[in-house]
């Protein structure tokens, strides 16, 4: 009998992704095959606590986990460590007073289903790093650029992907002479544009400005979130959408549509809109544009060094049909509303599979290194 992997999977975190990591960590965990794997859940408060968890999965969705844990991380820095998360084949001693031993055996791979800052950005994948801890995803590099809107553009421009013109504001100079960037903006752009924190996903922060008023508004909110803020044209269009999977011989899945049920697909259209917005899949496009999109989503992977997988994000106008590159996502969504694991199911990859071959991606860059 094949012995069981054990899989730790991190959720929660302190980005402002925080519940939509919750409910793709218990998407992810009801797909798993427990004749395969023991499941180890870790959650990250908002505040920072790493907890143990031992419960039922809706108990992560509705936020009750945190008040039924155990603590990984105690207060007293003298018991910060992290050998509480046995690393050994003996059987764990409980190092920390008050937390029991639970599991004997080494984690074998870690699955951080962790969204945007302190998860996705390659904070995370550095700890595992240090600690010689095969994980799911990509590594340090692909995660801070991919996280990083501003830099993966300018990635993307370097190996000649077509985009959007964008503008970079800082938030410390927007809050001493706003004025001064509303009229580089206005200088540089049209109405309406877009307005986005550099540094999140999941549409957390996005605005669209169509005059001055909703232009000011839209950085200040941005600013809420991060230092750097993204402003990008207005571009007419249809939203699509590509999933990567692989290592160093990535594939692309069919491509996707989304067709929100707001104005565009901000974070509530995502995931509290009831199922309104639309996925299409496969997206009705052309056989040529869809070839296109899905060389151009490897050749982005590629380019920012990605393993594991990733969502690439593209923009095709609608009157010339001209592909544009959005944005690159190095731990979409797994939520039973999010495209990767749809996109893969219509390529005959279903759910369960799917994590069965993240799981097995991990462990194979972990050894190739």
């Amino acid at each position: 009998m094949t012995k069981k992997l054990n899989i730790g999977i991190i959720f929660g975190g302190k980005s402002g992704e925080h519940e939509v990591s919750l409910m793709s960590a218990a998407s992810v965990m009801r797909a798993m095959d427990r004749e395969k794997y023991n499941i180890i859940p870790i959650g990250i408060t908002n505040e920072g606590s790493w907890m143990l968890y031992n419960g039922p999965i809706e108990k992560i969705e509705s936020g009750e986990w945190e008040g039924i844990s155990n603590k990984l991380l105690q207060e007293d820095p003298q018991h910060s460590v992290f050998t509480v998360i046995p690393m050994g084949n003996e059987p764990s001693q409980a190092i920390v007073p008050g937390i029991p031993p639970y599991l004997g055996e080494q984690i074998d791979v870690i699955f951080p289903v962790l969204h945007g800052p302190y998860g996705e950005d390659g904070t995370i994948q550095g700890l595992l790093e240090m600690a010689d801890i095969p994980y799911v995803g990509a590594g340090v590099l692909a995660s801070a650029v991919g996280m990083d809107k501003i830099y993966s553009k300018r990635i993307f421009e370097m190996v000649g992907l077509p985009m959007g013109k964008y503008m970079l504001v800082m938030r410390k100079k927007l809050r001493e002479n706003p004025q001064v960037y509303v009229e580089m903006i206005e200088e540089n752009f049209s109405y309406p544009v877009f307005i986005k924190p550099a540094n999140l996903g999941s549409s957390v922060g996005i605005s669209k400005a169509r005059n001055q008023e909703e232009l000011l508004k839209g950085l200040q909110a941005a600013a809420r979130h991060d230092r750097k803020i993204l402003v990008e044209e207005f571009i007419a269009c249809r939203e699509l959408e590509c999933a990567v999977l692989g290592n160093d011989e990535p594939k692309a899945s069919v491509v996707g549509e989304i067709i929100p049920s707001h104005e565009f697909y901000d974070y509530e259209a995502k995931y509290f809109d009831d199922g309104k917005s639309k996925m299409i899949i496969p997206a009705d496009i052309p056989a040529e544009k869809a070839m296109e999109i899905r060389e151009m989503a490897i050749k982005a992977y590629k380019a920012i060094d990605c393993s594991g997988l990733a969502r690439v994000d593209f923009f095709m106008e609608k009157e010339t049909m001209k592909i544009y590159i959005n944005e690159i996502n190095t731990m979409p969504g797994f939520t039973k509303y999010s495209m990767y694991p749809l996109l893969w199911d219509a390529a005959g990859l279903p759910y369960p599979q799917l994590i069965d071959q993240l799981i097995q991606l991990a462990v194979e860059r972990h050894q190739d290194k």
